[in-house]
């Protein structure tokens, strides 16, 4: 009867590992986001010690197949298996560990709500978690456009072409976090930015994926976006990024 409850409860499952901490001598609990489960947190037994099972695969950053147990606060890992090793190369490098952070910990603010799905949001981090492993851009746009993506997926998609409050077709001069992204003559609150055209195009281009005009940006633009993207998310989180503050910005 035992060994038929135990079975009822398993169920795999694809999952990014947000982040992890100690439990006892020998346990990690693991935050996961997982791609039909939503978020999860679960223990896995005896990884700390040399002998696990589980080896680096329940790192941070690392994709696996996993393998759970539901329990009644806190699921159990009985198999992992690696799909995406990116922790290795992410970890060996500052800059691209710092963004990776910010990346999960806006991932896990994002799927914190229980039984939410967030198929959609795990696709998105697996893929910026792939892009930043490979080098593929610079991290700091790899970051900005997984940030302004994943909010948007959230249900906060700025907007940098029509007026974010009226809908007055743009371009605009002014940029509103609390109202949406760019706004009218009309529409600005005092004390807006008015942020260069440039930056205003390599935003538009970070939240559709034009990693052409993304890669051909200038230094000056990308830190002026990546200003404006830290307000932007910090403003509809509502809450301060932590380690947000730890990414280089060159």
């Amino acid at each position: 009867m035992a060994q038929h409850s135990f079975a009822s409860r398993a169920y795999r499952d694809d999952a990014v590992v947000l982040r992890t901490h100690k439990l006892g001598e020998a346990d990690r609990i693991i935050t996961l986001l997982t791609k039909h489960h939503g978020q999860v947190r679960a223990v896995a037994k005896g990884i700390r010690r040399t002998s696990s099972r589980f080896g680096a695969r329940l790192e941070p950053f690392m994709v696996a197949d996993l393998q759970l147990v539901s329990g009644r606060t806190l699921d159990i890992v009985t198999q992992a298996v690696a799909k995406g090793a990116y922790g290795g190369s992410i970890a060996a490098d500052y800059g691209r560990y710092t963004v990776a952070a910010a990346m999960t910990e806006t991932a896990e603010k994002l799927t914190d709500v229980d039984g939410e799905a967030g198929t959609a949001q795990y696709n998105l981090l697996v893929g910026a978690l792939a892009a930043l492993s490979r080098d593929e851009h610079a991290a700091g746009l790899i970051l900005d456009s997984y940030l302004l993506r994943a909010l948007a997926t959230g249900g906060w998609a700025p907007s940098f072409t029509d007026c974010a409050r009226c809908g007055l077709p743009g371009p605009h001069s002014a940029f509103s976090a609390p109202l949406g992204g760019m706004v009218c003559s009309g529409c600005r609150p005092p004390g807006s930015p008015a942020p260069a055209p440039e930056t205003v195009s390599l935003l538009a281009a970070l939240l559709t994926g034009d990693w052409g005009t993304a890669d051909a940006s200038l230094p000056q633009a990308r830190k002026e976006a990546a200003g404006l993207v830290a307000a932007y998310l910090q403003w509809h989180l509502e809450r301060v990024l932590k380690s947000l503050k730890h990414v280089e910005r060159n």
